[in-house]
C-alpha cells in the first residue's frame, strides 16, 4: 500500500529540486526558476516560527514560498496567520500500473522516448514550461518522455520518473487544437506501460485541484485521490 509519505517522496525524486538543505526542522528547496514544486519549503517536525525557513529560502534568492501537505493543519495555521495566502490546491492521484496497461495502444500513437525530441521540447514550450522545468527533468535518474500523436501529427508530450517503484508524471501538455481527442489517456497509457517494463508498481500524477478536465481525465482512468497538498506565497508576493 502506497503512504501519502510515499507519495510525497516521489515527488521529489521525479521531479527533483536543485539542490535541497535542511535549516532546523525545514527542507529547504533551491529551483533555480524550475516553479513551485521545486522551490518550496517543507516542515519535517512541528514549528513554532517560520524565521529559519524564512531567512534560508531569502539567502538563495527565493522569495518564502510553503508546501503545506495532507495532514499540516497546524504549520497552515500558522503562515495564515503570518499573512501567506493559498496558491493552487493540488491533488495527489495513484493507481497500480496494471489499471492503465489493459488496453493496447494503437500503432504510432504514444512513444516513450529519451532524451526528448525538439517537437516536444517545443510542445511543452507552448505550455509555459521552459529550460528551467527541462533541466528538472535531466536531473531525475529512472526517467522518459512520451510524445503522444494523432492524425499522423505531434499531439502531446509528457515526462515521468521512478521512485521507489511509483512512476510519477509530470509536464503534460496537449496542443490545443488536438485536445478531447482522447491524447491524454493514450499519454498516461503508455506512461503505465513504461512503468511498468521498469519495475514500478504504481503510477501517479499531480493536477490542481482547479483544473475539472484533468481530474475527471485521472478519475476515469481508474486513480485514487490519495492525498494532496497546496502552497502559501509570502505577504510581500500577494
Amino acid at each position: 500500500m502506497i503512504t501519502p509519505g510515499a507519495f510525497y517522496a516521489a515527488i521529489d525524486g521525479t521531479w527533483p529540486a536543485a539542490e535541497i538543505m535542511c535549516a532546523g526542522p525545514w527542507t529547504i528547496r533551491n529551483g533555480q526558476g524550475g516553479g513551485k514544486r521545486v522551490s518550496a519549503a517543507t516542515a519535517e517536525e512541528p514549528v513554532v516560527d517560520l524565521t529559519q525557513a524564512e531567512d534560508a529560502m531569502r539567502a538563495i534568492g527565493q522569495s518564502p514560498l510553503f508546501m503545506v501537505r495532507q495532514g499540516e493543519e497546524a504549520l497552515d495555521r500558522l503562515l495564515d496567520t503570518n499573512g501567506y495566502t493559498v496558491v493552487d490546491p493540488t491533488n495527489g492521484y495513484i493507481a497500480p500500473v496494471d489499471k492503465l496497461t489493459d488496453v493496447p495502444i494503437p500503432r504510432v500513437t504514444a512513444f516513450a522516448i529519451w532524451e526528448p525530441l525538439a517537437i516536444m521540447e517545443d510542445i511543452w514550450a507552448k505550455g509555459g514550461i521552459g529550460p528551467a522545468r527541462l533541466a528538472i527533468m535531466h536531473r531525475a535518474k529512472t526517467k522518459t518522455a512520451i510524445l503522444a500523436r494523432h492524425n499522423d501529427k505531434p499531439a502531446g508530450t509528457a515526462f515521468a520518473a521512478i521512485h521507489d517503484g511509483i512512476a510519477m508524471v509530470h509536464a503534460v501538455e496537449v496542443l490545443p487544437h488536438q485536445r478531447r481527442r482522447g491524447v491524454a489517456q493514450w499519454i498516461m497509457r503508455r506512461a503505465a506501460f513504461w512503468a511498468a517494463e521498469n519495475g514500478a508498481s504504481h503510477i501517479a500524477v499531480l493536477t490542481t485541484a482547479a483544473n475539472t478536465p484533468a481530474n475527471a481525465l485521472y478519475q476515469g482512468l481508474g486513480f485514487t485521490h490519495l492525498c494532496g497538498y497546496h502552497y502559501r506565497t509570502a505577504p510581500e508576493n500577494t
